[in-house]
């Protein structure tokens, strides 16, 4: 059995906690081949006859930070002072805690603090962005927009975009195309999926992953946790013998664990799209042009070249928009 690599014990102490401010420096080991250079083809399936994927087209130019329009959900946020977010915090490079600074980072946290700057203003040097962050776990992702006392405004944890998940919450344009794979332990004789029959996969409960994984090979035994940190203690216990889940954050997995790696079998598109509730097109039409804003002048791609490049090779184009889909009436 192996032991626990001190940085996965360090993150999993402090999933409960919430945090917000800058930036630390995080490197990660060199991995291998570059990524496509070409945005991924749309997700093509039936959502009641729309794209899944098609979100609800900007009205027009942004507007000045500090100056949102009179009654709209962006007025409410900036009256509030704060934009409260729910992501993941042990997600290593998407959004996770910095076990020495204590702060949550990651490409995740940098789509926040993009939509958070569009309604307030940039922070000064050295201030924070007005920003809550809500540390929830993959199934908490829906019912933290859905909640009637204490909702999040918006969620940022690795979500992919699809036909039942529209039915519950509306999604912004796709902001990254990830894909399913699965980690094993590196002295491992699997190729594929169909070499791990009969062996327990770990994936986070209320996620894609899961079911992607019966579907692919309904031999395996698939066991939850309730968060990515999760399944990789489960992994470094001997409890498991391998993760199924998104590629990005298996890479984080590889980065804190020597003993792993990933198979390159790729059995799943996972479009993500930033979470928000259906009763707030005007806040989801706005995010969609911070969206827009930021894969135009670059932010996207330094924030990628920052978190995830060194892991899964230099940016793709980032994802094309697609609009059209009917705002529902309110």
């Amino acid at each position: 059995m192996k032991k626990l690599i001190p940085a996965a014990v360090a993150t999993a102490l402090l999933l409960t906690a919430c945090g917000n401010g800058n930036y630390a420096s995080t490197q990660i080991p060199a991995k291998p081949e570059p990524a496509p250079t070409t945005a991924a083809p749309p997700v093509v399936a039936d959502c009641q006859g729309v794209n899944p994927l098609a979100s609800f087209k900007p009205d027009g130019p942004l507007p000045a930070p500090g100056q949102m329009p009179a009654g709209s959900f962006m007025e409410k946020i900036q009256k509030r002072g704060r934009l409260i977010a729910g992501v993941s915090a042990d997600s290593y490079n998407l959004g996770y805690r910095d076990p020495i600074t204590g702060q949550i980072q990651g490409f995740d946290i940098d789509m926040i603090y993009a939509v958070a700057d569009a309604i307030f203003g940039e922070p000064l040097p050295g201030e924070p962005h007005q920003v809550e962050l809500r540390v929830i776990s993959s199934p908490d992702r829906i019912p933290a927009l859905r909640d009637t006392k204490n909702p999040v405004d918006i969620v940022a944890r690795n979500m992919t975009i699809n036909c039942a998940r529209w039915k519950q919450i509306a999604f912004s344009a796709e902001y990254y195309r990830s894909g399913q794979k699965t980690l094993v332990q590196r002295d491992s004789k699997a190729e594929d999926a169909d070499d791990l029959s009969g062996q327990t996969i770990c994936a986070p409960a209320g996620s894609t992953s899961l079911e992607n994984l019966k579907k692919r090979n309904p031999k395996i035994n698939p066991v939850t946790a309730d968060t990515d940190t999760g399944c990789l203690v489960l992994f470094q216990q001997g409890k498991a013998q391998g993760i199924s889940g998104d590629d990005t954050v298996l890479a984080g997995d590889v980065a804190q664990d020597p003993y792993a790696k990933v198979l390159p079998e790729r059995f799943s598109e996972e479009p993500y799209g930033l979470g928000i509730a259906l009763t707030n097109p005007d806040f989801v039409k706005f995010v969609n042009g911070v969206l827009e804003k930021i894969k135009a002048n670059g932010e996207w791609k330094a924030s990628y070249d920052r978190w995830l490049a060194p892991a899964l090779g230099r940016a793709p184009a980032p994802p094309v928009p697609i609009y059209g889909r009917p705002v529902p009436p309110q």
